[in-house]
């Protein structure tokens, strides 16, 4: 909010001229100076606690994370799932801490990377506050929940806390940098130099984040190879079926609760008019136009699924339906600001078709993700950026990116192909910077053997192998589980998938 002035020698002549006009016309705008700053610190204030609400609920989503995935895996490894998501958050809060934020934000800087702010010093500053340092370390540590879920049931306890620390700390930070600092490369807030002269407009995080944590879980997932199991001595799929449909369902719910801190908490302000003053129509309409969005994508992916699925397989699924509205989420998280909402249900629809496509190859090659969080988040993205650059609207565009008249919008909307070619370019450097880092990190650690669990640990399960017991108290029943499942191990160690590289 810009400061209102006002001065004494002006006002003085309004009011005779005189001594007592100037004392009176000095007193008056005194108290004006003071109304008018106390204006702009509640315009900080309200911004500010917009802010860390959103960061909140973005925080949230932690809890739906952790309950997603221990009700989609078996009982066996519940604690140990639920403990990296855990561990996800507190080293990510140390990591980012120590030297996230300052490489992803920390300007002025070059276009590849940050340089200041190392342990938040001199901080707060000009630039950021506390409260925009807890909503993106909120961001970060979603990158690597995304990618616990891919690696579940079947990885050693230290390599959750080698990757995540480094996912954390350093691979996910670089590529915030380049989309969303205003020194990134390729970001839609840099000055001059834009990428096409458009930068990427990846608003929430489309590849920032999803994209980010589902290809470091595809990697991860390749070099250990599936679950013993999973395929068959004929390279079939065996469905290994999660504990409980109602941790899903409660872990979806608080998903999608805490995505509307994720998407249209990504404004990071709400106090902004669009053009003049005293109008129905700022800054918190396109606060209200992003959770509906948001909303639509998520639910037309839902029922997209539902009855797809359906046509498919002959049943109402409920997994693949929560799997679904997720994906409508990940996909509309890049362009949920700058779409209409009629163009978000078409994102939604789209994305639970890439969601249901890229699982049956998936299983085709024999690739075993316990989450589908590699298809889900990397697919998905992937499309959300993609349909960013066919449906940016050119008119919310401009009123979220200011400072460059002109700038390109979505394909179909008639802005040109610029947009569209930025984000195919964010598309492929996103993928060959994670496969570089995470792909090489997970190799190093598979090849050190602390990548994944032994046969023995992983038939009985890493809760009692790991843990130290089991997360429910039936613990006859899931012993004999899990004497059950040491047979089938047993029968199956001896042959190793194709797909899993050798020790």
């Amino acid at each position: 909010m810009a400061a209102l002035s006002c001065s004494a020698a002006d006002l003085s002549p309004f009011l005779g001229g005189d001594a007592n006009a100037t004392a009176a016309a000095t007193y008056i705008c005194g108290r004006f100076d003071a109304v008018s700053n106390k204006f702009i610190d509640t315009a900080f204030a309200v911004d500010t606690t917009y802010l860390l609400f959103s960061a909140y609920l973005v925080f949230a989503m932690q809890l739906g994370f952790a309950m997603l995935c221990a009700g989609s895996v078996r009982a066996k490894n519940t604690m140990n799932i639920m403990l990296t998501n855990v561990i996800d958050a507190a080293a990510g809060g140390l990591f980012y801490y120590l030297f996230g934020f300052a490489f992803a934000f920390g300007t002025p800087s070059n276009g590849f990377i940050g340089r200041h702010f190392f342990g938040l010093k001199r901080f707060p500053s000009a630039y950021f506050d506390y409260s925009y340092f807890l909503y993106q370390w909120c961001f970060a540590i979603a990158a690597a929940g995304i990618t616990s879920g891919s690696i579940a049931e079947r990885t050693q306890f230290v390599a959750y806390l080698i990757y995540s620390s480094f996912l954390t700390g350093f691979v996910y930070p670089v590529v915030s940098h380049w989309f969303w600092s205003s020194d990134g490369w390729a970001s839609a807030a840099r000055a001059n130099s834009l990428l096409f002269g458009s930068g990427v407009i990846d608003f929430a995080g489309s590849g920032v984040v999803h994209m980010v944590g589902g290809i470091a879980g595809l990697w991860g997932a390749l070099i250990e190879g599936p679950r013993i199991g999973r395929f068959d001595h004929n390279g079939k799929p065996v469905p290994l079926r999660g504990h409980s449909g109602t941790l899903v369902v409660l872990g979806t719910f608080l998903l999608w609760f805490g995505w509307y801190g994720f998407n249209a908490g990504s404004f990071l302000n709400i106090l902004k008019a669009y053009g003049e003053s005293e109008s129905f129509y700022g800054q918190w309409s396109a606060v209200g136009r992003t959770a509906v969005t948001t909303t639509l994508a998520g639910s037309t992916a839902a029922l997209t699924t539902l009855f797809g699925k359906r046509l498919l397989v002959g049943h109402w699924n409920l997994t693949d339906v929560c799997n679904g509205l997720l994906g409508g989420f990940a996909a509309i998280t890049s362009g949920c600001s700058v779409v209409d909402p009629w163009a978000a249900i078409v994102c939604g629809f789209v994305a639970a078709w890439v969601l249901i496509g890229l699982n049956v190859l998936a299983e085709k090659f024999n690739y075993d993700d316990p989450l589908e969080a590699a298809q889900l988040h990397a697919g998905c993205g992937a499309w959300g950026i993609i349909f960013t650059g066919l449906f940016a609207k050119k008119q919310y565009v401009n009123e979220i990116y200011t400072g460059l008249p002109g700038r390109p919008y979505g394909l179909l909307m008639g802005g040109g192909l610029r947009l569209i070619a930025a984000h195919v370019v964010q598309i492929l450097v996103v993928a060959g910077w994670v496969s570089a880092t995470m792909g090489t990190l997970f190799a190093m650690l598979h090849k050190l053997k602390l990548l994944r669990i032994s046969h023995e640990d992983e038939a009985a399960g890493m809760d009692v192998t790991s843990h130290g017991g089991y997360a429910y108290d039936d613990d006859d029943q899931t012993k004999k589980g899990g004497i059950m499942t040491r047979m089938v191990a047993e029968q199956t160690a001896t042959t190793r998938s194709p797909y899993q590289l050798p020790v």
